[in-house]
Formats: structure tokens, C-alpha cells, sequence
């Protein structure tokens, strides 16, 4: 570079300079780079006693002295494959035999085109109850809302549209899976329940999660107990109805402990037969998979091209999926998980987690950090009012490995958000499903101009 140095039109000498001229002195790097066969590079890299790496194609990782590998049997033929940097004394010299095309299924009697007619045949029986089966959603740039918040034209709000998925939002993804499970455990005569009467199913729910349910319940035929507050809008209730779902209204009770009395009667259902049909984590973690499928379209459409994601968080179901699915994808926007200032326990529990002992294993801390929001809740957002996080493990998780945080949207910019997306996106959503807009609001002065920034519109006004 040493002739790059005397045509420098600016000061770069120590670190701190070459920061601030970062885009220069990347340039000049990389003249002198396209000039240099690789070999020089490397020789006059190692004389200058500078840190370095080559980009290896797969023939010099294979001839790399630093590979080592272990032997693992696939379909009968041995093959190397990269063994674990580390190695333990009662580390084996093989890997155990990859399993076979379907062996899990052939071992339980249901084979791969026999699982895929259940799916087939829930999603068609769905669309019948629904007007529509399980599409992907779209998500694209808004552009007038955009520019209302000052981005600049490379970055932006990018909105997923949920409200069109079956049952208006995004709590049927959760349900699909389970009920997948529950009908293949039926095909395969490894229910619980065998060839007998199906036992009730059971959800604990105020809106969407309640009417997802009940659609897919519906499209099979199996009876399910919907406890709700005494809160719950009419709107809601003569969905519910049309729907054949059995509904159980919950005030609390002088003898019940802290907690939302509805998860304490849909706990007693469930303690006495009933499946959990709902869409926490800690309850049944099979929604956990059905959950995943936004944050895989997501990364599939944006791949690194996303710098945050804002998701509304009650019961931290969605937000703990989202997290996990991208993290899968080796995608790492920052995700911020968003609650109303009214019901903030997630929020409470991170300060609570970084004050004792930080964000790792906080798990084995959950008296510490999270308990019920003893407050009254309240918002206009009324879905995200869980007064606990029960998914709020994985959350943490996912805002830790990515560097994102919560946030507390105060009721001026849960309202703010609402009438923005209504008078900028043309998407019918409700007060619940825009407030990860409203995490936006809280924080704008912090994010860039030029950042791309995702938010998930779920929930439709009713």
C-alpha cells in the first residue's frame, strides 16, 4: 500500500483516523489486493507480521493439517465427516450411523407419503372452516409509512402481513403443528387416548390465539373449552360461537393465586384430561415448530438484508420462534421484543436477569426474574397482556445473541402506531398486531436512516 500512502488526500495514519476514513482506505486496500496474485499477498502479509486468513475452497479444506475427522457410516458406506474441534476421553472414534430415508416414520408405521396426506388433509379441512388454508405471507417494503418516519430510501419498514393468514393472524401457525401431532399420533395408534373418545381440547385465550384455535378444532371435529376474561369482546365471543367452541368466561376467584385466572382454569382442564390447544411453549411445545415457519420466510425474503426486528410480545411464543428460526438460518437481525408500558414483565424480567448474574442460563433464575405484573393490566393492545412471559427463555435468548433488547411502548405510541399503519400501509390491523410498530416509535431516535427495519402486522381489527 506503500504507493497508495503518498496519493492519500487525506491523514490516515493511526486507527482511529482510519476509521474515520474508512470508505478511502477500504478502497485502497483493495486496488492493491486486485493487483496481487494470492501467494504475494500472503508472503507480504506474513513479513508486515499482520493477521490473516485465506478463503479455502473445498480442496484446501480437505488438505488443511489442522482438519481433522471421524468416520460415520451413511447408507452402508463410510464416510468422513469433520470431527469436533475437542475431544474428550470418552469421545468415540465414530459417529453413530446416519439414520435412514424416513426409519422414524417407517418405525411407527406412517411413512412419508401417508404424513404428508394428514397435512394435506388438515390444511384442505382448514380452508373449508377458513376461506383459506396456510399460505406464506407477504412482506414488502412501506414506502409511504417509510418515508412518514424519516428512513432513507435504502432502508425502511418492511411489514409482514399476518391479517389474512387463517384466523386473521399468526397464532393458527402455532396450532397447525399441534393439531399435526395430535392427528398423527392418532394414525400411527399412539395417542394416549387410542381408539377411544378424544379427550377435550383446552385453551387459555382473550382473541386471536382463541379463535385460531377454535377454527382448526372445527376443521376436525374435536370438542374444545375456551377460557377467556371477563374482558373478552363480544366480537370475539360471537366468533367463538359460530365456531361450536365451548366458552367458560373466568373472573377471578378470592382463592386464586397471583396469575391470570383464565391459564389458572384452562391448568385445572388440563390437570383433569384436557390437551393443551394453545399457543405457550411451557404448556405444549409443539407449537413451538408451527411458529418457526414466519421467522423461515423471513430470512428466506430478507437474508442478511434486515438490520432489526420489532415483535410484539404477550405470551412470548411468537417472539421466542421468530428468534430461533432465525438464528437457524444463520441470520442475526436485532430482535427487540415489544410490550405495552400497561404489562411489561419480559421487560422487568431482562433488568432483573442482568442485574443477577446476567442473560446466560436464566433459566435457573426464573423466581428471580419473572412473576406475574401485579398491576391491573391495560392497553389498547390488549392481546399482549399476558401478565407473565411464559416464553420469555427463549426471548431473552434471542435478544442476547443478537444484540437487540426489549421495549416498552407507552400508550402514545401503541395508539400512534395503529393510526399509522391505517392511514400508510392499507392493512386492516388491530391495536395488538401493530404494536411492533409502536417498539419502532419508542426507539426511533436510536435507529438509522438507512436501516431495515421488520415488523409483523398479526391481528386483524375486529
Amino acid at each position: 500500500v506503500a504507493d497508495q500512502k503518498r496519493r492519500m488526500p487525506v491523514n490516515c495514519a493511526g486507527n482511529a483516523a482510519r476509521v474515520a476514513h474508512r470508505d478511502f482506505v477500504d478502497g485502497a486496500v483493495a486496488e492493491v489486493f486486485a493487483s496481487l496474485p494470492h501467494a504475494e499477498l500472503v508472503d507480504r502479509l506474513t513479513e508486515a507480521q499482520t493477521a490473516f486468513g485465506s478463503v479455502n475452497g473445498v480442496h484446501e479444506l480437505i488438505e488443511h493439517p489442522q482438519l481433522r475427522t471421524r468416520p460415520m457410516s451413511v447408507q452402508g458406506h463410510r464416510v468422513e465427516i469433520p470431527a469436533a474441534p475437542w475431544g474428550v476421553e470418552w469421545t468415540s472414534d465414530t459417529y453413530a450411523p446416519a439414520p435412514a430415508l424416513d426409519a422414524h416414520g417407517a418405525a411407527i408405521g406412517l411413512d412419508d407419503e401417508r404424513r404428508l396426506a394428514v397435512i394435506e388433509q388438515l390444511d384442505a379441512a382448514v380452508a373449508r372452516v377458513a376461506g383459506t388454508g396456510f399460505r406464506r405471507t407477504p412482506l414488502t417494503r412501506a414506502d409511504r409509512l417509510s418515508d412518514v418516519l424519516g428512513f432513507a430510501p435504502g432502508g425502511g419498514i418492511w411489514v409482514k402481513d399476518e391479517t389474512r393468514n387463517v384466523g386473521g393472524s399468526h397464532k393458527a401457525r402455532h396450532l397447525f403443528t399441534e393439531m399435526v401431532q395430535l392427528l398423527m399420533s392418532e394414525a400411527a395408534g399412539t395417542s394416549r387416548w387410542g381408539g377411544g373418545a378424544r379427550p377435550r381440547l383446552a385453551i387459555a385465550s382473550c382473541g386471536n390465539a382463541a379463535i385460531a384455535a377454535s377454527t382448526i378444532a372445527a376443521a376436525v371435529g374435536w370438542p374444545i373449552d375456551v377460557f377467556v376474561p371477563p374482558s373478552a369482546s363480544q366480537t370475539v365471543l360471537d366468533v367463538l360461537g359460530s365456531l361450536r367452541a365451548s366458552v367458560t368466561v373466568c373472573p377471578r376467584r378470592e382463592t386464586d393465586p397471583a396469575g391470570d385466572p383464565c391459564v389458572i382454569r384452562f391448568r385445572e382442564a388440563v390437570a383433569a384430561g384436557s390437551v393443551p390447544f394453545g399457543v405457550q411453549g411451557t404448556e405444549n411445545a409443539w407449537c413451538r415448530d408451527g411458529g418457526r415457519t414466519l421467522g423461515w420466510e423471513i430470512s428466506d425474503e430478507m437474508g442478511h438484508r434486515a438490520d432489526r426486528i420489532f415483535v410484539q410480545v404477550g405470551g412470548g411464543a411468537f417472539a421466542a420462534c421468530v428468534g430461533a428460526s432465525l438464528r437457524n438460518s444463520g441470520v442475526h437481525p436485532m430482535l427487540h421484543a415489544v410490550q405495552a408500558e400497561g404489562c411489561a414483565p419480559l421487560e422487568r424480567a431482562w433488568r432483573r436477569a442482568l442485574a443477577t448474574g446476567g442473560v446466560d442460563n436464566v433459566g435457573a433464575r426464573w423466581s428471580e426474574c419473572m412473576w406475574p405484573w401485579e398491576e391491573e393490566p391495560r392497553s389498547l393492545a390488549d392481546g399482549i397482556l399476558d401478565d407473565e412471559t411464559y416464553d420469555w427463555i427463549g426471548v431473552v435468548d434471542a435478544m442476547a445473541h443478537t444484540g437487540g433488547s426489549p421495549v416498552v411502548a407507552g400508550e402514545e405510541h401503541i395508539v400512534e402506531a395503529h393510526r399509522l399503519a391505517h392511514a400508510h400501509t392499507g392493512i386492516d390491523v388491530s391495536p395488538t398486531g401493530s404494536a411492533g410498530l409502536a417498539g419502532v416509535l419508542a426507539i426511533r431516535d436510536r435507529i438509522a436512516d438507512a436501516e431495515r427495519v421488520v415488523v409483523v402486522f398479526s391481528g386483524v381489527r375486529r
